[in-house]
């Protein structure tokens, strides 16, 4: 038992906290451009992990009108300190005059993942 809750106390260079991880949600029109943005995102190491979903059809308010669209969601694991960068990468690739990039904090989360996601991610100092 004590074997364990010392090595708990080692410091991990890598770790993230909870708080310190984002996901963020964005959406593109086609899948091809989905697959190509989130390949570009993990390639600069600004995410450790992308979800590219399957299509959804969005309903919006868009010039005084009612829109719809075919969409591909895209869910990117990533730090906290890196969210500036990432959006700025995602606004200069993305397709759309106002695209979706909305960040929402992880509240809570497995430790080991939030490391392998520290790991996978480029250090926000760097």
């Amino acid at each position: 038992m004590a074997r364990a809750a010392t090595r708990s106390k080692a410091p991990r260079p890598q770790h993230l906290t909870p708080q310190s991880a984002i996901l963020v949600l964005t959406t593109l029109p086609e899948r091809g451009g989905a697959e190509a943005l989130a390949r570009e995102l993990l390639a600069a190491r600004l995410a450790a992990c992308i979800q590219i979903g399957a299509t959804v059809q969005s309903l919006y308010h868009w010039r005084g009108q009612i829109e719809t669209a075919d969409e591909i969601p895209l869910a990117i694991k990533t730090r906290a300190g890196l969210y500036a960068r990432l959006e700025a990468e995602i606004r200069r690739r993305h397709p759309y005059e106002l695209p979706e990039i909305i960040a929402v904090p992880i509240s809570d989360g497995f430790a080991a993942y939030l490391d392998w996601m520290a790991g996978e991610t480029e250090d926000e100092q760097a």
